[in-house]
């Protein structure tokens, strides 16, 4: 069967599973929340201390790169998404067992989202319930999203959204306001040398949070109007960026470089820091909103494209996998890691060498050589009409 033309008719798949699809605002909040998601929960680039806005800044610059790569991807063969692109690239047999590994790949990453989850709320506002029952309740909500379909998803991220902007600009008038943030704190610039931010862009800052962008080889295809998807796409990744970019300032200032890298979770300890007439303070739940926001549509994401590679593999409907794959999520987000240092360590020494580099970067490249590779061929067939690249 022809690839190009390809759409899987799943038994038990309605006409709305075969029409999903998504609008340019609402791929746009999506990619805003899911590049904040646990990124402004543990806070990244704290390896630089007080450079650390600096790596970031590069990070986002690199981030438009690797935007434009998965779209390249995506587009060379339309309305196919990831794992149907492998079929293309690779072959069936071949693609099954690619499909089986980003599968893991992909609930693995929806573990650690929910495991950064569940520390932050055990740490912040439920210091006695039981991590494994705030993993499970994330975890239901997450699949109960799914089950109603990838729009729903991207309708909540689209209401809520606004409010994130709003909390974090009354943040940070709260912080300034209160006298404790200092702008000295960011000096000296580049005082340690350029190899403490070089340290910190890679490959830490290139493959989280920009190189899981991945997941949305998932998404793109769904999108209406997909012919802006590139423009709203790198628009997505500016706007996260600069928040990113702002919230790292916002935590040099307020906490300062040594602080910055002691805290687990940085950005709930700057609002800490809030105290205006003994009247204004422990703002906590403003932080912890726009941390569950991000947090929510990250998770979701992941668990989408995992569920997206098990539909392609069974050649089932992915919301007949939700419940059980939630399930998996929510026990595995508590084994991977004994405690949060653990868990930590994991994501920032193992994690982006064996697994973040290989997918993000290694295989997708050698999929999209074999897909041009295979469209130079099949154009150069006699009587076939050629494609556009």
């Amino acid at each position: 069967m022809d690839m190009l033309k390809r759409t899987y008719i799943l038994k038990g798949i309605g006409d709305g599973m075969l029409k999903e699809n998504i609008s340019l605002s609402q791929l746009l909040t999506l990619l805003i929340n899911f590049l904040l998601g646990s990124a402004i929960v543990v806070g990244v680039g704290g390896d630089a201390k007080k450079d650390a806005w600096i790596a970031i800044a590069a990070a986002i610059m690199i981030g438009f790169g690797i935007m434009l790569f998965y779209y390249l991807l995506i587009s060379r063969v339309p309305g196919n998404n990831f794992f149907e692109l492998m079929e293309f690239g690779f072959k069936r047999p071949l693609a099954i067992i690619f499909s089986i590994t980003y599968v893991v790949y992909f609930l693995y990453l929806a573990c650690r989202v929910v495991r950064d989850f569940g520390e932050l709320i055990a740490s912040a506002i439920l210091p006695s319930t039981p991590i494994e029952i705030i993993s499970l309740t994330i975890c239901l909500l997450m699949a109960y999203i799914l089950y109603l379909g990838l729009e729903v998803l991207g309708r909540t991220s689209e209401i809520f959204t606004p409010y994130l902007f709003g909390f974090l600009f009354l943040l940070t008038i709260l912080l300034f306001a209160s006298g404790n943030a200092n702008l000295y704190e960011i000096k000296p610039v580049l005082g340690d040398g350029l190899k403490p931010v070089l340290n910190a862009l890679f490959p830490t800052l290139i493959v989280f949070p920009f190189g899981e962008l991945i997941a949305f080889t998932l998404i793109l295809p769904v999108v209406t109007n997909f012919k802006y998807c590139l423009r709203v796409s790198m628009l997505g990744v500016g706007i996260a960026g600069a928040l990113l970019l702002f919230a790292m300032f916002l935590m040099i200032v307020t906490l300062g470089a040594d602080a910055l890298q002691r805290s687990n979770f940085p950005m709930l300890s700057s609002a800490r820091e809030v105290s205006i007439g003994n009247f204004i303070e422990r703002i906590d739940a403003l932080v912890v909103f726009i941390m569950m926001l991000g947090i929510l549509v990250k998770g979701s994401v992941f668990m989408f494209a995992g569920l997206k590679g098990l539909e392609y593999t069974f050649r089932l409907p992915y919301r007949y996998f939700s419940l059980p794959v939630a399930m998996i999520v929510s026990s595995f987000s508590i084994l991977i890691s004994v405690n949060f240092g653990d868990h930590w360590q994991e994501g920032l020494e193992m994690v982006p060498y064996f697994l973040h580099l290989p997918l993000q970067f290694g295989l997708p490249s050698l999929l999209l050589i074999a897909v041009l590779w295979k469209r130079r061929k099949k154009k150069a067939k006699p009587g076939v009409k050629g494609m556009k690249f």
